[in-house]
C-alpha cells in the first residue's frame, strides 16, 4: 500500500501541474460522479497521511485513497484516450492524471472532510519537528505494541509496513515492544527527517549514502550484521526484524 511519501509526491506533482486551472473531470469507468467538478478551477491538493483531498472553487472537495492498488498515470497528450478503467481523469491546460483502482474516490463535503481529518494521527511530512511532542505522547500513550501502533493510522498518519520495518531498526526497536516518550520521539525525528527523502526520492530511503537499499524490510540477512531477518506478523502484517539489533 502507499505509504505517505508516495502521497506528499503525487499531491505536490498534481499541485505543480494543475492548481489554478479549471479543469475537465471525468470518470471513463463510470464509478465516479464528475460532473460536480469538470469546468471548476483546483485550488489546491494536499496529502493528509495516506489520503488525497482535491479543493476546487464551488465544489467540494474530493477524496482519494488508494489502498492496495490504487495508481495515477500521467500525460502531457491531452488527445490520448484514457484506460477504460480510469475512475478518474484529471485534465488541465498542459498535463492530464488518470486514478485507477483505488479504494476510495468521492466527493467530501466539509463535514465529512473535517471528520476524515479529525480520525487522523499526526503526519511526519506535515507538521514535522513542531509535532514531536504529540506524536511522541501519542504513540506512547497507544497501550499496545509499537509494531501495531505504527500501523494505527489514528496514532501515526502515514506508517506502512515499509516504513514501520525500516524506523524500527534504525531506532534498535522489536515491534513487540510498548515504547516511552524518549523512544517515541527518536522515532519521529527518524520519519520526519527520512519520509522528506522519499517524497523526493520516490521510494523508501533509510539509508541516505545508499538509498536503493533497505536494511531489513523484505531481506533475508539484516544489511548491518548478517543475522537472519525474522518475520512475524504484527497487526496483521509481516514485521521484517533483526533479532540482533533491534531490542
Amino acid at each position: 500500500m502507499p505509504e505517505a511519501h508516495s502521497l506528499h509526491r503525487h499531491a505536490r506533482d498534481q499541485r505543480e501541474a494543475l492548481a489554478g486551472q479549471v479543469l475537465a473531470v471525468s470518470s471513463p469507468q463510470g464509478r465516479f460522479d464528475a460532473a460536480p467538478f469538470d469546468g471548476h478551477r483546483l485550488d489546491d491538493v494536499q496529502a493528509y497521511g495516506k489520503h488525497l483531498l482535491y479543493s476546487f472553487d464551488e465544489a467540494p472537495d474530493v477524496h482519494v485513497h488508494l489502498g492496495l492498488k490504487g495508481i495515477y498515470l500521467r500525460t502531457a497528450d491531452l488527445a490520448l484516450p484514457p484506460r477504460g478503467g480510469t475512475r478518474m481523469r484529471l485534465a488541465g491546460e498542459r498535463e492530464a492524471f488518470s486514478l485507477i483502482a483505488p479504494s476510495r474516490c468521492e466527493a467530501l463535503v466539509p463535514q465529512a472532510r473535517d471528520a476524515l481529518l479529525a480520525s487522523l494521527g499526526p503526519d511526519p511530512l506535515r507538521v514535522g519537528e513542531a509535532g514531536r511532542e504529540d506524536a511522541a505522547r501519542r504513540l506512547a500513550a497507544a497501550g499496545t505494541a509499537v509494531g501495531a501502533a505504527l500501523l494505527d493510522q489514528s496514532v501515526w498518519a502515514g506508517i506502512g509496513n515499509a516504513w514501520r520495518a525500516e524506523l524500527l531498526f534504525l531506532a534498535g526497536l522489536d515491534p513487540a515492544r510498548r515504547v516511552g516518550e524518549e523512544e517515541a520521539g527518536l522515532l519521529w525525528d527518524l520519519a520526519v527527517e527520512l519520509l522528506r527523502l522519499g517524497v523526493d526520492a520516490g521510494q523508501v530511503v533509510s539509508d541516505p549514502t545508499a538509498p536503493d537499499e533497505r536494511w531489513v524490510y523484505k531481506r533475508d540477512t539484516c544489511r548491518r550484521c548478517g543475522t537472519t531477518v525474522q518475520t512475524r506478523t504484527v497487526a496483521g502484517r509481516t514485521a521484517y526484524v533483526c533479532p540482533r539489533d533491534q531490542r
